[in-house]
């Protein structure tokens, strides 16, 4: 019933921007902690970035920081993923996904999933 859209992905040159968004719909969001994944092409699932309920703590993987930046709009229930200076291994399908409570790393522990928004950069 709960979903999750992820939008945004596509095609860009390396040194390129592209902003994720996702959007909930059947329930609201807004106190659970938002998380994007990646799967790139014959790899396992990893994390991304994550933010809190409150929009005030975030973290991200260590590839990612100071390049992307999560953020949130809870009256809007929407997530956002902003990519800068994209690089040929951030080539991946992108998930978002939402946890009740707080943001945990591991895939397993995320309650909803969205289909997903491939992202490819190329070089």
């Amino acid at each position: 019933q709960a979903q999750l859209v992820e939008s945004g992905g596509g095609l860009v040159q390396a040194g390129g921007s592209l902003r994720l968004s996702c959007a909930a719909s059947g329930r609201t969001f807004s106190d659970y902690a938002m998380h994007w994944f990646r799967q790139a092409p014959g790899k396992e699932r990893e994390f991304v970035a994550a933010i809190r309920w409150s929009g005030t703590t975030t973290y991200y993987q260590d590839s990612v920081k100071g390049r992307f930046t999560i953020s949130r709009d809870n009256a809007k229930n929407m997530i956002y993923l902003q990519m800068n200076s994209l690089k040929p291994e951030d080539t991946a399908v992108y998930y978002c996904a939402a946890r009740e409570g707080y943001t945990d790393y591991n895939m397993y522990a995320m309650d909803y999933w969205g289909k997903g928004t491939l992202v490819t950069v190329s070089s």
